[in-house]
């Protein structure tokens, strides 16, 4: 297995860039040709992103990676109205930028070669004090029972030791992942391979929705991007880049898990695979990875503590006290843990008999206690058990 690990945690950058900063790299990405790479090499060599939006094409064209006739259209691009119509489409389902420049982009994925000059989110990501563990869990979607089974054990395990669970909200391994994490309590993060606001397939929205809830959606793609084909190898690189490593449950001989596994290997992170039936067309390419010394065989979860060199139950802690809470805000609470999902503001208030000027104040102040979480539209759900 490989030598060089993923450093397991540590401090973000401290600096935040400005709204004028983050509308002209959404201006830059906009352009076509210009990927995260090329947006990086634009901002590294002109010293910012609204610096290259404003530079002259013959400037332009001396970044390296950026042609002649991609500078042309850099130079003459007119993006104003479409940046905003992504911040706007932002703001209306709740997502926010999270940039490379940015104190909470996450610690693992800013040790990549090719990190995305930014990224859209929903939900929210662990903070930068915290160690980063998390292990991207992978594998076919034409999943067996077994691999179900699987998929459901270990990552159940994983969450118990402290592991936030990594996927890409596809078909089979990918949903199983995320449905066990959230199963046992734990944080889970998807990956999209189209604009945030399109999640894909359909019929994961629901999912979608309950991962934000503890855990974050993410994409590198435009607001509105259609999930088209060459975007879902690109965003694999992410998976991986946000894990200490890939765990990859089933594989067939070709397919995205191995993209992932190979992504993984690139970034000096660890593979794990898990063996299966040598007459299971879907176990294929985990004994290949296996075959090959790429990636370490897994049938328990200490199997992967060990190679990661974490003790077991080290994540560990005793309960953190329920915090003190004020009559009105035991209202409030009453109130969201008798409701069956998330409650709008306006009859958040009606159950409560309070003021909505009130009744938000008293929000805030739990959201900063880690008790109340708000979602877009204005619907809060409680995050924590009180003494009410």
């Amino acid at each position: 297995m490989m030598e060089n690990k993923a450093k397991k945690g540590g401090r973000a950058a401290p600096d935040t860039l400005d709204g004028a900063e983050r509308r002209a790299m959404v201006a830059l990405a906009l352009v076509p040709g210009v990927g995260s790479g090329r947006l990086r090499a634009l901002m590294s060599r002109m010293g910012s992103a609204q610096a290259a939006l404003g530079a002259s094409a013959a400037a332009i064209a001396s970044v390296p990676g950026v042609g002649r006739d991609l500078a042309t259209q850099i130079a003459a691009a007119d993006c104003g109205e479409s940046v905003e119509k992504q911040f706007a489409r932002a703001e209306e389902i709740g997502a926010e930028m999270v940039a490379l420049g940015d104190a909470n982009y996450p610690f693992l994925l800013r040790q990549i070669d090719d990190p995305p000059a930014f990224l859209w989110m929903r939900g929210r990501l662990p903070v930068a004090e915290e160690p980063a563990r998390a292990l991207a869990v992978v594998g076919t979607r034409r999943m067996s029972p077994y691999g179900l089974r699987v998929t459901g054990e270990l990552t159940e395990a994983l969450v118990r030791e402290g592991f936030s669970i990594v996927s890409g909200l596809a078909y089979g391994v990918d949903a199983a992942a995320h449905q066990a994490a959230l199963d046992a309590g734990g944080r889970t993060i998807a990956v999209l391979g189209s604009g945030i606001d399109r999640v894909y397939p359909a019929r994961h929205r629901r999912l979608a929705e309950d991962l934000i809830a503890t855990g974050a959606l993410l994409s590198e793609y435009p607001m509105g991007a259609p999930p088209d084909g060459p975007h879902f190898p690109r965003r694999n690189r992410i998976v991986s880049g946000l894990a200490l490593g890939a765990l990859i449950v089933e594989a067939h001989e070709e397919g995205g898990a191995l993209i992932t596994a190979r992504l993984a290997l690139e970034q000096n992170r660890e593979v794990f695979a898990v063996p299966g039936s040598v007459h299971n067309p879907s176990s294929a390419g985990v004994h290949r990875l296996i075959q090959k010394g790429e990636a370490k065989l897994v049938q328990r979860v200490e199997d992967i503590l060990e190679e990661l060199e974490i003790a077991p139950g080290a994540a560990s802690a005793p309960a953190k006290p329920a915090p003190a809470l004020d009559p009105e805000e035991k209202v409030l609470c009453r109130a969201l843990a008798a409701s069956a999902g998330p409650l709008h503001i306006n009859t958040l208030c009606l159950t409560a008999k309070m003021d909505p000027a009130a009744a938000l104040a008293h929000l805030l102040d739990l959201e900063l206690k880690g008790v109340v979480k708000q979602m877009a539209g204005k619907k809060f759900f409680l995050i924590a058990s009180v003494d009410s």
